[in-house]
């Protein structure tokens, strides 16, 4: 049951993607609104109105000066040339250049990409394959959307998780199709029967990759897949996307929140596209 609120919320500041956690007893996820340091539960606003309204400015997520366009996700252009979480081998880990020497920031990426990772299949709009870092499992599938997961091959290091995906992107795409994704119809899947499937076909690519880097450096995991579920009213039959940069005031009723998208009445709003911005946000 909706819970009942006497009074709109309202709170501002500068976004940053939504926090999700994994819902209680299989549950749906708890969903909290970031603005600075304001926060918004969602979850028991659901049916309620919610508007958003931009003030035109945005700030760098990291170095926190003004800029006039978000450069991936949250930065501005200085921090988007400089920093290592911004440059090409974070979306592509086999192109990682850490061992010529030409790392943006080495320290940073011996925090962040010599780490174990987890190679997994997901379920948000039909199979797909995606890496993550092993402590960001399952915020990593909840960003997405996905309503399975599983866990495939743990590897030592991001650009190791990079080659395998390479392979797995031979026979199943990387790729989440986020309009099926917010319709809420998305077909249950085998996700065990499809691992074995795609290990026995990749077994070639996956010992030379071994033999590469070390039998031990790429394991395959035995773990059983999840399930994950989102609070939503009602889906979308059709999915309209709203847009800060060309309409700075978007209202509806709060039907939804799956991945880092809300589902208005109106249309849908990709909240993490809009890192950095602020906003005021009443509920």
């Amino acid at each position: 049951m909706t819970e009942t609120i006497a009074a709109a919320v309202e709170v501002t500041g500068h976004l940053t993607k939504m926090a999700i956690a994994p819902g209680q007893g299989g549950g749906p996820a708890r969903y909290t609104l970031r603005a600075g340091e304001q926060r918004l539960e969602l979850n028991a606003r659901l049916g309620r109105p919610l508007s958003l309204v931009w003030s035109g400015a945005i700030a760098c997520t990291h170095c926190g000066r003004a800029t006039k366009k978000s450069f991936a996700q949250g930065y501005c252009y200085p921090c988007f040339k400089r920093l290592a979480q911004c440059d090409t081998c974070i979306v592509k880990p086999e192109t990682c250049h850490f061992f010529a020497g030409t790392c943006r920031e080495p320290e940073w990426a011996e925090r962040h990409c010599f780490q174990p990772h987890v190679v997994y299949l997901a379920n948000a709009s039909g199979l797909k394959v995606g890496i993550t870092r092993g402590t960001q499992v399952p915020t990593r599938w909840l960003d997405q959307g996905a309503v399975q997961a599983l866990p495939v091959l743990a590897v030592e290091t991001r650009q190791q998780s990079g080659f395998v995906e390479m392979l797995f992107k031979e026979e199943v795409s990387d790729r989440t199709n986020w309009r099926a994704m917010l319709k809420g119809d998305t077909a249950a899947l085998d996700l065990p029967a499809e691992r074995d499937r795609l290990l026995a076909r990749l077994e070639g690519g996956l010992a030379n990759l071994r033999e590469r880097f070390g039998a031990d450096a790429i394991r395959v995991l035995d773990e059983a897949p999840v399930a994950l579920d989102y609070p939503v009213l009602e889906y979308p039959t059709k999915v309209v996307s709203h847009n800060l940069d060309k309409t700075p005031e978007v209202s509806g009723t709060l039907l939804g929140l799956k991945g880092q998208y809300l589902i208005l009445d109106s249309g849908v709003i990709n909240l993490r596209k809009y890192t950095g911005y602020e906003v005021k946000v009443v509920a």
